[in-house]
């Protein structure tokens, strides 16, 4: 009877080591299905992102063409009145298809967009894209800057506000910050002028590079830090808000405190913890502020003399040149949407949330 008894406690040690690996298989199985399942729910939620796309181009495209159609005058009458006849004022009418139906018109004006880069304009007769491209690049150029200097700013300026919450300093920043808030990117960037280029004569007050200069990229930085700023200003302040509003409730946060109970160094619980879930809140923010930096540039453009699409802009609503204007908005739009696009894309796979 004993003996039997020890022939049979390895086996039911067997058993019980056969049912725990069994256990363990599935559970690794399932944990495997779940991993799956969720990367196929971030794929259809991005991939649904990006269907989405088309009939918002569709409907901005709507809006762009009839905001174009929508300003006052013929630009062909402005341009020309007095010079030709009437007669021959029609014929060029004709010609640039002003006297088609709007439907008509749009559908033409679709299809330049992916045939004749954008049309022509009516004024020179130049192609559209062809004007505004070396004009959108400098656009792009100081718009890039001004979301490096919002992010970098903005961030440093929030977090020192968080980590001193509720002390003076804190005080003092969300002072400046709600003072900064309202004042005009036209009105700091004179500010930024005066100071720095009339009466500190540090750096040059308009232009994008020197005319005796090497035109090399240490130029366009001289040139570019007054205008970046200037265009940064309420981004950089709105950033400033969100990263002190996260870093403060990721720090109150009960694994943070836990982590800091443990003793885990302060460097490392803001870089590696709060810092990764204020990551999402910052990048949505900034995705979020590429629209009002690229319409800031417009008008810092026009303060800094700088050679951008804003400028092409102001000359082609001048003059009431349709296409221009309806190419630049589009280009101006369509980067605004696919940013947006990327931001939340991004911010979808920075957030722990939807990985989890």
């Amino acid at each position: 009877m004993a003996t039997t008894l020890l022939d049979n406690e390895p086996r039911s040690r067997t058993v019980e080591s056969d049912g725990r690996g069994a256990a363990s298989r599935r559970t690794t199985r399932w944990n495997t299905l779940r991993r799956r399942g969720r990367g196929h729910r971030l794929a259809v939620r991005i991939a649904g992102r990006v269907l989405l796309l088309v009939p918002v181009l569709f409907v901005i495209s709507i809006l762009v063409f009839l905001l174009g159609k929508a300003s006052p005058g013929d630009p062909i009458k402005a341009s020309l009145h007095g010079v030709l006849s009437p007669d021959a004022v029609a014929d060029l009418q004709q010609a640039y298809g002003l006297d088609d139906g709007v439907v008509v018109q749009y559908l033409r004006w679709v299809s330049s967009l992916f045939t004749d880069g954008g049309g022509r304009s009516i004024i020179n007769g130049s192609v559209v894209f062809d004007t505004l491209g070396t004009a959108f690049v400098n656009t792009l150029i100081l718009t890039a800057a001004a979301v490096v200097v919002s992010v970098v700013f903005g961030v440093l300026i929030g977090t020192v506000a968080a980590l001193n919450h509720n002390r003076f300093v804190d005080r003092a920043i969300m002072l400046l910050v709600q003072i900064g808030s309202n004042l005009s990117v036209y009105w700091f960037g004179l500010i930024l002028i005066w100071v720095f280029a009339l009466e500190w004569k540090v750096l040059p007050a308009t232009g994008m590079r020197d005319a005796g200069g090497d035109g090399g990229v240490g130029d366009l930085l001289h040139h570019l830090i007054l205008p970046a700023f200037s265009a940064a200003l309420i981004s950089m302040l709105i950033l400033a808000r969100f990263a002190r509003a996260g870093v403060i409730e990721s720090l109150e946060s009960d694994y943070v405190r836990t982590l800091r109970s443990e003793g885990l160094p302060r460097r490392r619980i803001l870089g590696k913890h709060v810092g990764r879930n204020v990551a999402p809140i910052i990048v949505t923010t900034t995705g979020l502020e590429i629209g009002t930096l690229l319409s800031g540039a417009v008008f810092v453009e026009f303060v800094f003399s700088w050679p951008g699409v804003g400028t092409d802009l102001m000359n082609a609503i001048s003059a009431h040149d349709y296409p221009v204007i309806q190419g630049g908005v589009m280009l101006v739009t369509v980067v605004f949407v696919i940013v947006n696009l990327a931001t939340d894309i991004i911010a979808d796979l920075l957030d722990p949330r939807l990985r989890s």
